[in-house]
Parts: C-alpha cells; sequence; structure tokens
C-alpha cells in the first residue's frame, strides 16, 4: 500500500467517487456479455470524461478464448504443445508491408491477421504431413470461456453483478467530474443493449451537497441569531442596522482574498465564516455603544450639541483598539496554516477564511461603520413622549431618542446585578484567583479521559463494512460469504442498499486479496430511521420536533446500528472492521491498514511476535472493557492487530 513513506515523494492522489452496476432487467444478457460491454464500450466512453483518472470494471467474467488441447491427438502427430501456443500467437497478429504507389498516389499497406471467432483458431496451422495440413481443430476444441477472477461483487445479497469505479485525477473537482460522469451516462441510455441499465450504487456528490447544505444552513441559522441577539440589546434599529449589514458586506468581501488565494468555496471556508460571524460584529457593537454613551451624556448635560461630531469623537475613541483587536483575533488562527498531511488540507481553508474575514472586518471598522454611523444616527424628531406602543415602536423604528442602557429592559437589570458582583470580586481578588486555580487543576484529569483524535468525524451517509477472513479461500467460497453478508445487511430497515466486493478490482490502485471484504452501505435519510425514545419522544408537539432533534436525535444512532450490525455479523472465521468509505480509503492510504487505529508488530523471531501480539490482545480486550465504563474514550473505540 502506497503511503506517505513512498520513496521519491510519491503520494497517491486518486479518489473513487464514483460506483454503478449494470443490471439486466430482461434476462438474456450473462455476466460474460455484460463484462464484455463493459470493458469494450463503457468504459471507454467514461475515461474520455474530463477529470476521469479510470474506470475500473469489477464482476462478470472477462471472456476469453480456450484451447482444450487433446494431448493423445498431440502424441500421435508428434507435435509439442508449445507449437499450439506459438501457431496461435502467430496467427494473431497484423503485418505491415509499407507503401504502394498507384495512380498518383501512395496507399498504406497491412495484413489484417487478427482472430475474431473461434472458426480462425481452429483453421490455423499447425504442421503438415505429407502435404496434408494439420490444424488447431485436429488435435483440440476450442471455446469461449471465462477467465480466471481475482474478485467478484455482489449487489443486495441477490448475486453477482458487473460493476464500475469512476476513479477522478487530482486537482479535479470532484463534484463537476461526477456531474459530467452522470451527463455522459444519460447521452449513451439510449444505446445500451436491450434491457440492461445503468444503476448508481456510490455517488459522492451526495455526500458534497448534503455537507455544502447543511453549512449553508448553519451559516443563516448563525447569521439570524447574531441579528436577533443585536436588535435586542441594542433596542434601536437603526443602531442595530449597522453591524447587521456589516455581516453580509464582509463575507461578500471576504471571497476577493480568497480568489486570489487560490481556496475554494467548501465545506470547510464556509464553516470558517459561520465561526467568525459573531466576531465580524465585535467592532461595530463596540462603536454603537460608545456612541450611544456619548450621546446619552451629552443630553443628560442639556447642552446644544451636533450628533455629527459627538458620533465621530465617539468613534476616534474606539476605532484603534477595536481594529487592532480584530487583528488579534486573526492571528491566533495562524498556527493552523503550520498543519500538514490531512489536517492542513483540511483546515488551511478554514483558517485563510476566518482570518480573511477579521482583517476585512477590521478595515470596515474604521471605514463603513463610521459612515453609516453618521447617516443613520442623525438627529430626528420623537413622535410622541406618551404615546402608544406603537408609536413608540414607530419611534424606535425610525431612530428616535437612543434610551441609556439604565432604562433598557435587558441590559438595565443585567449591569444591576453585574455591579454588585465585580465589586465583590475586587473586594475578594485573591480568593477568587485561587479558586480559579483550583477549578483549573481540577479539570485535567477530566482532560485525560477525552479523547485525542484530531481529525473531526464525518457523517458519511454511508457505511464501510470491510471484514477478513483466513488466506486462501476460493472464489467460490468468498462469492458465497459475500452474498451471505450483504443478505444479512439488507436486513436492516435503515440501510438502502449495499454493494460488496471481494478481492481487487481490475485497476493497480486496489491490491485486495480475495480474503478481503468490503460492502458499501448506503444509508436511508435519517428521517426514515428506527424511533429510538428520548426525553421529549412522549410530550412535545410535532412542530418543536424539527428543533429538538438537533440537538437529541428521536432515531436509533449510527454507533447503535454499527453495533447492532456487527453483532448479526459474528460469523465463524471473519474478523470485523468498520468504517466509512472516504475515511476507510485515506487510513488505508496512509497506513496501510483498514482502521484509524492500529499496532503493527515487526521483529525476526514469529515466536516472539504471536507473544508480543497475545499480550497485546489481552490489554486491547481492557481497554474496550474500560470504554464501557468511560464511553468519551474515542481513541479506544477501534483496533486492527
Amino acid at each position: 500500500m502506497v503511503g506517505p513513506s513512498s520513496p521519491f515523494g510519491c503520494h497517491p492522489r486518486l479518489g473513487w467517487v464514483f460506483q454503478y452496476v449494470l443490471k439486466d432487467e430482461s434476462g438474456q444478457h450473462s455476466l460474460g456479455e455484460l463484462r464484455s460491454y463493459q470493458d469494450w464500450y463503457l468504459r471507454y466512453y467514461l475515461r474520455a470524461v474530463p477529470g476521469v483518472a479510470e474506470v475500473a470494471s469489477l464482476g462478470g467474467f472477462t471472456q476469453q478464448y480456450q484451447v482444450n488441447v487433446d494431448p493423445n491427438r498431440l502424441r500421435s502427430y508428434g507435435i509439442p504443445i508449445s507449437r499450439v501456443a506459438e501457431a496461435v500467437r502467430e496467427g494473431n497478429r497484423e503485418t505491415g508491408a509499407r507503401l504502394l504507389e498507384f495512380g498518383g498516389a501512395e496507399y498504406m499497406i497491412r495484413g489484417r491477421g487478427y482472430l475474431g471467432s473461434t472458426k480462425d483458431i481452429e483453421e490455423t496451422a499447425l504442421a503438415a504431413v505429407d502435404g496434408t495440413p494439420i490444424r488447431i481443430k485436429d488435435v483440440a476444441h476450442v471455446v469461449i470461456g471465462p477467465d480466471l477472477r481475482r474478485g467478484t461483487t455482489d449487489l443486495n445479497g441477490k448475486g453477482e453483478v458487473v460493476s464500475g469505479i469512476v476513479v477522478t485525477r487530482e486537482g479535479s473537482n470532484t463534484l463537476d467530474v461526477i456531474d459530467r460522469v452522470k451527463a455522459r451516462l444519460k447521452e449513451i441510455e439510449p444505446s445500451l443493449p436491450q434491457g440492461v441499465k445503468i444503476v448508481p450504487v456510490y455517488d459522492r456528490s451526495e455526500l458534497i451537497h448534503r455537507a455544502v447544505s447543511n453549512a449553508r444552513l448553519t451559516l443563516i441559522e448563525v447569521m439570524i441569531t447574531v441579528v436577533i441577539v443585536i436588535v435586542i440589546f441594542l433596542w434601536h434599529f437603526p443602531s442595530a442596522a449597522i453591524p447587521v449589514v456589516t455581516i453580509p458586506v464582509t463575507i461578500l468581501l471576504t471571497f476577493i482574498p480568497l480568489h486570489f488565494a487560490g481556496v475554494s468555496i467548501n465545506i470547510m471556508s464556509l464553516a470558517g465564516i459561520a465561526i467568525a460571524c459573531g466576531e465580524l460584529v465585535d467592532a461595530a457593537i463596540v462603536v454603537v455603544k460608545q456612541t450611544h454613551k456619548k450621546l446619552e451624556i451629552y443630553e443628560r448635560s442639556g447642552k446644544p450639541f451636533s450628533h455629527g461630531e459627538v458620533i465621530l469623537a465617539a468613534v476616534k475613541e474606539v476605532a484603534g483598539p477595536t481594529f487592532f483587536a480584530l487583528l488579534v483575533i486573526a492571528v491566533a488562527f495562524l498556527p493552523v496554516l503550520a498543519l500538514e498531511g490531512q489536517e492542513g488540507k483540511l483546515f488551511r481553508p478554514l483558517a485563510y477564511t476566518k482570518n480573511f474575514a477579521m482583517l476585512v472586518a477590521a478595515v470596515l471598522a474604521i471605514t463603513l461603520t463610521p459612515a453609516l454611523r453618521v447617516l443613520l444616527l442623525r438627529n430626528r424628531p420623537i413622535l410622541s413622549s406618551a404615546g402608544s406602543r406603537l408609536q413608540r415602536l414607530l419611534d424606535s423604528l425610525l431612530g428616535g431618542k437612543v434610551r441609556s442602557q439604565d432604562e433598557h429592559p435587558i441590559t438595565g437589570p443585567l449591569m444591576r446585578i453585574y455591579a454588585p458582583v465585580v465589586r465583590w470580586t475586587l473586594r475578594w481578588k485573591t480568593q477568587v484567583i485561587a479558586v480559579a486555580i483550583a477549578l483549573v487543576f481540577l479539570a485535567i484529569p477530566m482532560y485525560w479521559t477525552r479523547g485525542s483524535e484530531f481529525m473531526p468525524q464525518v457523517d458519511e451517509g454511508s457505511l464501510l463494512y470491510m471484514p477478513t477472513t483466513m488466506p486462501g479461500i476460493s472464489i467460490a467460497e468468498s462469492q458465497k460469504l459475500l452474498q451471505l453478508t450483504d443478505q444479512i445487511l439488507m436486513s436492516f430497515p435503515e440501510v438502502d442498499h449495499v454493494l460488496g466486493k471481494a478481492g481487487r478490482a481490475d485497476t493497480p490502485t486496489d491490491p485486495a486479496p480475495l480474503s478481503m471484504l468490503e460492502t458499501v452501505i448506503v444509508l436511508k435519510p435519517q428521517s426514515e430511521w428506527r424511533d429510538a425514545h428520548t426525553w421529549y419522544s412522549s410530550w412535545v408537539p410535532r412542530w418543536l420536533l424539527p428543533v429538538l432533534r438537533h440537538t437529541t436525535p428521536d432515531h436509533v444512532s449510527q454507533q447503535e446500528l454499527v453495533a447492532a450490525m456487527n453483532q448479526a455479523l459474528r460469523i465463524p472465521g471473519l474478523s470485523n472492521s468498520w468504517t466509512m468509505p472516504i475515511r476507510g480509503r485515506i487510513d488505508m492510504l496512509n497506513t496501510g491498514i483498514r482502521t484509524p487505529v492500529g499496532l503493527k508488530i515487526q521483529g525476526s523471531d514469529l515466536n516472539k511476535i504471536q507473544e508480543i501480539g497475545k499480550q497485546a490482545e489481552n490489554c486491547l480486550a481492557l481497554c474496550l472493557v474500560l470504554e464501557t465504563y468511560l464511553p468519551n474514550a474515542s481513541a479506544m473505540a477501534t483496533f486492527s492487530t
């Protein structure tokens, strides 16, 4: 398995992004015919799609001409078997004859000698006895049969199918490549053999669309939450409109440096915007509150003043500190840019996006925000000082009187609570610092009980079941075992379909032996999973369920589903392993093992290796027992020996 330690800096940059099967609904085509169509037609159609590096075939039978020699006849004619192989080889080639000049033009001449049928092979001459040719059909029987196979596949436990795997090139946009592949399949659909359909079974674009949609929805929710909090706590609509306008303007301007930095808009870059969303308005809120305080002081003095001059004075006091405060927040993410490998590829877009967003927000804090402040916080006439609630609401919306902090219905009570707490803290400052230090030391044991996994787990919407059996298993037994496991997996209502693979596909990127099974389990949407009892299941109204499901899902979890599948697949001779398709491929390319955590024991003494292996097995068994009492110790969840 090629990994990071490869010589000459060789690193694999290919991805299995799309997989399909050829399904014969008419029952008129054999697996050999379907495999021939896949190898000689469909495969070349898809390889011509830009961004596709390879289309690997799997399943079915590769057809070949088989010459079944009768040794008794060969002995009677005195012909060695090597002569039969030589005759077939020489009779299956083309010969060039250079040029022929005729009629003022040159013509290329070649002898076409490729074999096209079993009859062509049967008529091939081996030798001559007294002028009578001895042909292959005189000493052998020529038939069309299957080639030796090192891989097989199964769909939903119903039997073997012919499958194709689309592999993308390095640097290609996966979503665009998959869309082009789908468009090409749509184009060639009318030319498919009668009764044959191309059925996609694994499509990574679904994960991409779902992840981007989830990130977009989360970003919208964060923006709406920030807007609501700003409006409630400022209690002055024109003032609240300033930080609210700052959010979309900052996000849009952030895309400009991202474009020149070569950072694409992906899930992690959207996550960087979501993380920075609340911090983007920090400077604007600070300036708004400072402006309100200045106006409040001048209004209490009773002296005439200019709103514009007061606003500019307030902005000058806090613009510099807020500008550099945002820069400090941006600098805090710079160490993320030093990450390498998987971590760097995953988190660099997030760091770039957040830093650029903070830089843009810092620039807007000293440019756009003061201009909006002067434009929106002008001295407007108050509609009514003792009018109805509607009049007071209109007065606030139109930018009437800026109320003092003590008159605010939320911040007023909070400040009255905050003031005595601060005075008490300053009076007992030594004791407060000591308690804070003690709490830090108490948190250290809790820190060591948590997992140390740095890479976040991504729910891909599908699972990869990768058991192994004893080496040396035949392809027939491997096919039976594969079909049995697929039937068990299909019995779970959360499973949409499964595609199992035993052995290797017809590609250099898949060196799997027959003893290694790989089953892609595509799950249904979680809304269709079995219900699970939660604390709100019996009393919460239906309209509130979508909100609570974000924090506490009311269906079986993926961990529970995997545990149930693992229990159902306890088959003698199988060593189960569970992961997800993308995560599993990354782990195998990086470490050569099938699970995120593994143990390799190397040495020259096999007996000593076996002894150490048994000791490690007992130690890992103890870790699994501890996991029962420490469920957060996710680093102990999966082992491979």
